[in-house]
């Protein structure tokens, strides 16, 4: 791959998964580069990646997802990078399915290309995928078009959305985010991945937590987004 690819890993409190996210990048997407974002850790997570030599920034405090996927655009925009993946830092993505993503960019002139679970499966029957059906029947209501996997947080995004992630504090690696952009006509694509159980450690979404996630990106979606304008 001749283009410049930045993999931005946030990760909080992943001693135990960060080693084996970093080597899966540097085996199995030799030509992407990479930029571990410890957003506050508390945990050996920074002192891992000093002592292996990775590259990462670490913010003082705990900024959130969102805090730490925008500290790895504007690390992007400032190194001139084509496209920059959101890839998660608890073992359940897959480098190897980079390359198929950036190739559906080039191919379908998309500016996010989502790797989805649901491209060409169905989703299972439980509460939490009830949810993301419901994210995008809104996001299906409000667009005109459909997102099959509009929870997923492996996504690529192309230079201009580098820029603008950069340089817009309300925008973030969420559905809501994702809604407002293809409004605005942003190109969306998917292709299809498989994605692996976390490997250690839990995460913070429990099922209350997950139901008042969906809830609020539904409403976000169908009313909020409509008032939200970018600078």
């Amino acid at each position: 791959m001749r283009e410049k690819i930045l993999a931005i890993v946030p990760a909080y409190n992943e001693e135990a998964n960060i080693v084996s996210t970093v080597e899966d990048l540097r085996l199995n997407a030799p030509g992407v580069d990479y930029v571990v974002v410890d957003d506050g850790s508390r945990d050996a997570t920074a002192a891992i990646c000093r002592e292996r030599g990775y590259r990462f920034v670490s913010l003082c405090a705990n900024m959130g997802l969102a805090g730490g996927f925008r500290t790895g655009m504007k690390y992007a925009y400032r190194n001139g990078y084509d496209y920059a993946i959101q890839f998660d830092a608890d073992g359940q993505h897959s480098a190897a399915y980079i390359p198929h993503m950036v190739e559906e960019a080039e191919k379908s002139g998309a500016s996010i290309v989502i790797g989805s679970r649901f491209q060409t499966q169905k989703k299972p029957l439980s509460a939490r995928m009830m949810g993301s059906t419901l994210i995008t029947a809104m996001i299906r209501l409000t667009t005109g078009r459909t997102v099959k996997d509009p929870t997923s947080g492996m996504r690529l995004f192309d230079a201009s959305m580098i820029r603008l992630f950069a340089q817009e504090t309300d925008l973030g690696p969420e559905p809501d985010s994702l809604a407002f952009l293809m409004r605005r006509g942003t190109e969306v694509s998917e292709v299809q991945v498989e994605m692996r159980d976390r490997m250690a450690g839990e995460s913070y979404l429990n099922l209350t937590k997950s139901v008042s996630y969906m809830l609020r990106m539904s409403i976000s979606i169908l009313v909020a987004q409509w008032f939200r304008r970018l600078k």
